[in-house]
Parts: structure tokens; C-alpha cells; sequence
């Protein structure tokens, strides 16, 4: 299978503090990918360089086939459109970041779940999934509507579509989140931990969304503590430590057979 995303060298600083130290990573498409490691080895900075929320100090990410937040010298914006151009960069090629509308479209490619579901909570649930489409995407307001009505069906929440967030438990909040990203029909799906603010008996309802989706085909990269779902979901499991990555591969070979030290360190904590 081809690479939907292409991570190549990527470096991240905030201040003097390394967050991201060489990133290379692919994500095949229909694949689902899941993030493990400690707090603050980088997992969710890798997540926001991929749609652009962080910039990258070096290296480059493309997303089916389109460079990320960057152009090359000369490359016409059809050329950039997701899709439509060549994801590789040569050695000492200048890049050019992207005028912020630009970027913005892009990231209608990529969808983006947070832990703490940023609902829009003066909106009602059907409006949260609808305004992105018709404010970013320029879609009628019915054709919006009947989409986001089916995305509520399908993580089973049609009845809630006139309730406000904060009438929602916050496994409902997270699912109502999930049908907001998936309504802009994006290539690729990224969850940041996105059971940590859910209370223990809610997560397994958001989990078992997020199994759907990969059940479906869905591209996805999945940061998550959620060692059981890793096992049983993830085609690849990577373990992050010190913003690199220590250690890959299917999930039998990650989690039943760590090769690295660090990587059975962590897992004799969490299994």
C-alpha cells in the first residue's frame, strides 16, 4: 500500500527544550498507526506538526502526496492540493510556508479529535458538526445538515442532535467530536488521547467508535494509553521516548516482544 503520510526528519523546539529529535514515520493508507510513550516524549507535538498546529523547525511531512503547511519554489497551488502533488523534498530544497488560507484547507483534510473534545458549547450539536462545511468547505446548509445527521446515527447519537455539550456525558462529547472531524470528509484521522478526560466507564463507547472507523478503512494515528485497543486495532505500534521514536512495528512484536529496554520499562508499568 502507498504512504498517506510521509514523515521524513522532522525536528521540534520549544525554546531550548528538544521536543522532537528526527521523526521519521509512514502511515499506509486504510492503516491504523497508535502512538505509545511516557508523558512528554513528544507524542501529541508529532500529532499537531501534522496538520500544521506546530511548525517544524526541520525536516518535512506530507499528507497524500502534498507537503503540509509548505510549498516548493515555483509549485503551482493546484499542485498542492491534497492529492495533486509529489510528497518528497530534496536535500537543501527551499520551502515556503503556505498563506494561512491555504493551510486552513489543507487541514479540512485532516481531522483532529482532542482529549478535551473543544465543542463549540453555545452551539447545539448539530451546528458544531455543520459549521466548519459551510464556513470552510462552502457546502449548502441542507446537504450539511443530512450529513452531519448521518455521522450522529452512526456514532449513536441522532437523538441529541438539538442538545447543547453541556447536556452531554463526556463520552458523548467525544463522540459528537468524532462525527465533527469526520464531517469534512478527511483523508486522515488524528486522535489525541482521546479517552484521558473520560471517566473509566465512558471510554469503552468512544473506543468502540474509533474500532468502527478502523474496521472501515479509516487512515488513522492514535495516541492513547489504550493498551488493549492497540492490540487489537493497530496494524503498526510505535513507542516514543525523548521525542524519538525508539521502536516500531506490528503489535505482537511492540507489546508482547519489546526489543528496546525502554520500551519493556514502560509497558511493565501500564499492562
Amino acid at each position: 500500500m502507498s504512504a498517506m503520510v510521509e514523515i521524513r526528519s522532522v525536528h521540534k523546539s520549544f525554546g531550548p527544550a528538544q521536543v522532537l529529535r528526527g521523526i521519521d514515520l509512514e502511515v499506509a493508507a486504510g492503516e491504523v498507526t497508535v502512538v505509545l510513550g511516557p508523558s512528554g516524549s513528544g507524542k501529541s507535538t508529532l500529532l499537531r506538526t501534522i496538520n500544521h498546529l506546530e511548525k517544524v523547525d526541520s525536516g518535512w511531512i506530507s499528507v497524500d502526496g502534498a507537503l503540509v503547511g509548505y510549498r516548493r519554489g515555483g509549485e503551482s497551488a493546484a499542485r498542492r492540493a491534497f492529492g495533486k502533488g509529489g510528497g518528497g523534498r530534496r536535500v537543501g530544497e527551499k520551502l515556503y510556508e503556505l498563506r494561512e488560507r491555504e493551510i486552513l484547507k489543507q487541514r479540512t483534510g485532516i481531522g483532529f479529535v482532542f482529549q478535551n473534545f473543544n465543542l463549540f458549547p453555545h452551539l447545539t450539536v448539530l451546528e458544531n458538526l455543520v459549521e466548519a462545511p459551510i464556513a470552510v468547505q462552502r457546502r449548502p446548509r441542507k446537504e450539511a445538515e443530512a450529513t452531519a445527521r448521518r455521522l450522529l446515527t452512526r456514532v449513536g447519537l441522532a437523538e441529541k442532535a438539538d442538545a447543547y455539550p453541556q447536556q452531554l456525558s463526556g463520552g458523548q462529547q467525544q463522540r459528537v467530536a468524532i462525527a465533527r472531524a469526520l464531517a469534512l470528509e478527511p483523508t486522515l484521522l488524528l486522535f489525541d488521547e482521546p479517552t484521558s478526560a473520560l471517566d473509566p466507564e465512558l471510554v469503552g463507547e468512544v473506543l468502540d467508535v474509533i474500532k468502527d472507523l478502523a474496521h472501515q478503512g479509516t487512515t488513522m494515528i492514535v495516541v492513547t494509553h489504550e493498551i488493549g485497543f492497540a492490540r487489537e486495532v493497530a496494524d503498526t505500534v510505535v513507542f516514543m521516548d525523548g521525542g524519538r521514536i525508539v521502536e516500531q512495528g506490528p503489535p505482537a512484536q511492540v507489546l508482547d516482544h519489546p526489543r528496546h529496554e525502554r520500551t519493556r520499562a514502560f509497558l511493565s508499568k501500564v499492562l
